[in-house]
């Protein structure tokens, strides 16, 4: 299927490099509509070639954006302001009391996130990409450089010439082999379970509800964590209770199902009221995703861009993926309306977000083997034991989400 937008003249306000340029964007999802409005802002023409033939709206699940980038999108008009979030200023520590059922809070500090539904989140910026052609169902099969210059499209029944060849198309890229080939997902030897529940899932938990309300969670065990938010739910104004739980895989022999396998997790290692929740009722989405990372060195290499997740996938803690693909979209519209060529343009992109990548796997890495492979005894921390493993584990990296301990 094929889709044309027609453009806000208001919007079209041509860049340099972009003015006139051909771009083809490989992969629909918030990534490629991210870089697709880029182009366009910069006055390029873009196509984009989304294999999936369905909308994409139920993808994903929750996901977090820093409060400053969301106003950023906004103010530039990637995002709506009206597009519903559901943010906090805090984040608090929690974890099982030993030989207790209990919760006892370690720390709390101010954390500002706006978690968002990737879902919604996706819409938005689908809506927003005026003046993009948007073929569904058309999976790109390879992409080449031409010997004329620029780049070439290949589908199973076309095959299409562009000046820049932007690849969205995540972990799996097709165009990532034209920039870096060989660099693949490096497997972190445990995995997460990204989950939603309807807020009935709180009914009877009145304290859990009133946290989740004000803060995100981070809920600490032995070999693992979970981490609980809101965020917005599929009826204008609803909530849903998204969490995602780090922990080792199943093991071969279990065929219970997912659901049933992370209900286990929650009883073995959470407080009895936050086990009750993730056992109460059903999901309304569930899956368990092997943690991996990678990045490429170098993100861009004319004709040839890499933007999201087909440039560099950092280990989940970190809270990036959307995050670092709206903004390689505002540095891609920035570059182009700054540069006097294309390959002006790729080159500034490169050396601007190159680094990004490479600093954000280093991240979460230490995140994972600070938060899953070598846990601390959480029950022997309070808030001074917190503020000095952050900063510890952080190690002079910043990250939106670690920010001052609350001190009673």
């Amino acid at each position: 299927m094929n889709e044309r937008h027609t453009q806000d003249p208001e919007k079209a306000v041509a860049g340099l490099a972009g003015a006139g340029l051909r771009i083809g964007v490989v992969g629909g999802s918030v990534a490629g509509c991210a870089m697709a409005i880029a182009g366009t802002r910069a006055g390029a023409e873009v196509t984009v070639y989304e294999r999936s033939d369905g909308a994409l709206e139920d993808r994903g699940f929750g996901i977090v954006v820093p409060p400053p980038l969301h106003r950023e999108l906004v103010a530039a008009r990637y995002l709506d302001a009206g597009m519903e979030t559901a943010p906090v200023p805090s984040r608090v520590w929690l974890t099982r009391e030993p030989g207790r059922q209990h919760a006892r809070e370690l720390a709390r500090h101010e954390s500002a996130v706006t978690p968002c539904h990737w879902g919604l989140l996706w819409r938005t910026l689908r809506a927003n990409a005026d003046g993009v052609t948007y073929h569904r169902g058309r999976p790109v099969t390879e992409v080449l450089r031409h010997p004329s210059g620029g780049a070439v499209i290949r589908t199973a029944d076309s095959e299409e010439r562009y000046d820049i060849v932007v690849g969205a198309d995540g972990s799996r890229s097709v165009t990532r082999a034209a920039v870096a080939p060989g660099v693949l997902p490096v497997p972190a030897g445990y995995v997460v379970w990204r989950g939603t529940l309807p807020l009935d899932a709180l009914a009877g938990h009145p304290d859990q509800l009133e946290r989740v309300r004000t803060a995100w969670i981070t809920l600490g065990f032995r070999g693992g964590h979970g981490v609980f938010y809101l965020i917005p739910g599929p009826v204008e104004g609803s909530r849903l209770l998204a969490y995602a739980i780090y922990g080792p895989p199943p093991p071969p022999s279990w065929t219970a199902g997912r659901e049933e396998y992370v209900r286990r997790v929650a009883e073995e290692h959470f407080p009895a009221d936050w086990a009750g929740i993730v056992g109460r009722g059903a999901h309304t989405s569930l899956a368990c995703h092997d943690v991996t990372d990678f990045h490429v060195s170098r993100v861009a290499e004319p004709p040839f861009l890499l933007a999201g997740d087909a440039a560099s996938v950092t280990r989940p803690h970190t809270a990036s993926g959307a995050t670092k693909a709206l903004q390689d979209a505002l540095c891609l519209e920035r570059v182009l309306r700054a540069s006097s060529s294309a390959d002006e343009a790729l080159v500034r992109f490169a050396d601007e977000r190159s680094d990004e990548g490479a600093r954000l796997v280093a991240l979460g890495r230490r995140l994972g083997h600070a938060m899953v492979e070598r846990t601390p005894d959480w029950a022997a921390m309070g808030a001074a034991e917190i503020e000095e493993w952050s900063r510890s584990t952080l190690d002079g990296a910043g990250s939106y989400l670690y920010g001052g301990v609350q001190r009673e």
